[in-house]
């Protein structure tokens, strides 16, 4: 630690490293979903066809998830505060890299680098805040932490429309270097190093087999719309390689004395249930964001930046809600918080099934604004939870896990709503399409006929301009319901929670006076 860091308070220490940590959250979360608007440009300058531009997204998502569950190891082994500074600047310099990219081969490599040293970032962000705050001010580390988690997806496509728009997609990347910079100084004078445990081997049999389950789910899921899921051959692929993955690495877990993932972090009831309800949010929040895009865009007809300021009220909502919420985990329990949360989300993912052409701007800010709220009371006491019994020796480990499985439960809730999206579209096209004939006595009033003559070719191309808006509103309708029911099926597992009564000074469990590490 150097003298400047040394002479500071322990108040101020720990308020420095939280903006470090958050940095790193917020540029971590923001490229989850910054670059996706960039990919026209970025086509036409890397001279990539469709197929091969997809794969900056996918390179991303598959290194980033294959990376995440090894975190718990690497940090135990090398010590928490050399993996994050190394992962930090492993991003930083792979932004840069990115950035410089001159043919599509280039970028998608530098795209897994990033994602590689990206996986670590929120997890052990996430982990540090645990760590550099007493048990009755975890509800409000985890909402100052949440914030960067929960922003970052929904900002990320305003700012990156806006950068590649006034200045050009090589900023979409470069934005991070200044941050990734601040980031790593900042660590290496305010975070102390965790205990090493320079024994631990790494299994690798296990690795390499997650490694391939996941990558497999991944890929199926991400490209599985684009190929036609199961008609193809390589999802085909896909699909056995991620099913021969799993088995083998839940086989070996099983079997072997030293597991690469440690199932012990699953018997405690409280983590367990926060998977459970990660899960949950991981579906509703970037399904709902996933459908709300497109639909203001295409349907809506917003431009793309407009649509990013409509689209900002939610985060506006959600930093309310985690503002507000460290202070209500202090005096009411997280289980009634977590409930109020879940019927918001819900009310207002079911308001969402009644948007058409004719809804305003305002109305979907203040449903943004409450949903935001919602979820808001959701992913903090959610993320509080989740850690409040679990032994601080596996702490790295549980915030490695509640990722990846926030991760695949996002990527998978995206692929089946757009799938979703897509067939019930088409089935909703055919069904519609029945009722536009010459025997159909509406069609036959002159008030209709005289815009809507079926006998001309203008006629009918406006019927079936009318009929495909109506199918594509209706499809929409059908994905909010479907978010609206898992919403409302998974509140009855909210009395599985445990008491967060140490949240509110009282007892603190003898867990949290344990080692850090052993």
């Amino acid at each position: 630690m150097t003298g400047a860091a040394a002479a500071l308070s322990p108040g101020a220490r720990r308020a420095l490293l939280t903006i470090c940590t958050m940095t790193a959250t917020i540029m971590q979360a923001l490229d989850t979903t910054i670059a996706n608007v960039a990919l026209p440009y970025m086509q036409g300058s890397l001279s990539a066809s469709l197929d091969q531009i997809s794969w900056v997204l996918t390179s991303y998502i598959v290194a980033a998830a294959v990376m995440t569950a090894p975190v718990g190891w690497l940090s135990d082994r090398f010590g928490r505060k050399k993996l994050f500074i190394v992962c930090v600047g492993g991003f930083t310099v792979a932004s840069l890299l990115c950035a410089l990219s001159q043919n599509i081969e280039q970028i998608v490599a530098f795209r897994l680098l990033q994602g590689m040293c990206g996986a670590a970032l929120v997890p052990l962000s996430q982990a540090v805040m645990l760590d550099a705050y007493p048990i009755e001010q975890r509800g409000q580390a985890m909402g100052i932490w949440g914030v960067g988690v929960m922003l970052g997806p929904i900002m990320g496509p305003t700012l990156g429309g806006w950068l590649t728009e006034n200045y050009s997609w090589h900023w979409v990347f470069l934005v991070n270097l200044p941050v990734g910079v601040l980031t790593v100084l900042g660590l290496l004078v305010f975070m102390d190093e965790t205990r090493r445990q320079a024994h631990l081997k790494f299994d690798w049999f296990g690795f390499l087999a997650l490694a391939a389950g996941i990558g497999g789910m991944q890929l199926m899921l991400d490209r599985g719309e684009q190929l036609g899921w199961f008609g193809s051959p390589e999802i085909v692929a896909e699909l056995i390689i991620s099913i021969v993955g799993f088995y083998y690495f839940f086989a070996h877990a099983l079997t072997t004395p030293e597991p690469f993932v440690r199932f012990a972090i699953f018997r405690d009831r409280n983590f367990l249930i926060g998977c459970f309800f990660m899960l949950v949010m991981g579906l509703m929040l970037f399904s709902s964001m996933a459908l709300s895009a497109p639909f203001i865009q295409n349907v809506l007809g917003y431009p793309i930046e407009t649509t990013g300021w409509v689209l900002a009220s939610r985060g506006l909502g959600t930093l309310f809600g985690m503002l507000l919420i460290g202070r209500l985990l202090r005096l009411f329990e997280a289980r009634w918080l977590i409930l109020i949360g879940l019927t918001l989300t819900a009310a207002t993912m079911y308001q969402m099934t009644g948007f058409t052409t004719d809804t305003s701007a305002r109305t979907i800010v203040i449903i943004g604004l409450v949903q935001g709220f919602g979820m808001g009371f959701v992913f903090i006491p959610l993320s509080t939870v989740a850690f409040l019994t679990l032994e601080p020796r596996y702490r790295t480990d549980g915030t490695s896990m509640l990722t990846l499985v926030r991760n695949v439960a996002s990527s998978a809730g995206i692929s089946v709503v757009i799938a979703n999206l897509t067939n019930m579209t088409t089935t909703f096209r055919s069904q519609l399409a029945e009722h536009i004939s010459p025997f159909n006595d509406a069609l036959q009033q002159m008030d209709v006929a005289r815009w809507l003559d079926l006998a001309t070719d203008q006629g009918r191309a406006l019927a079936d301009q009318m009929i495909t808006l109506q199918a594509v509103i209706m499809a929409y309708a059908n994905d909010f319901m479907l978010l609206t029911l898992i919403c409302v099926l998974s509140i009855p597992f909210v009395l599985a929670i445990g008491s967060t009564a140490s949240l509110r000074g009282g007892r603190v469990s003898v867990r949290e006076h344990a080692p850090a590490m052993e």
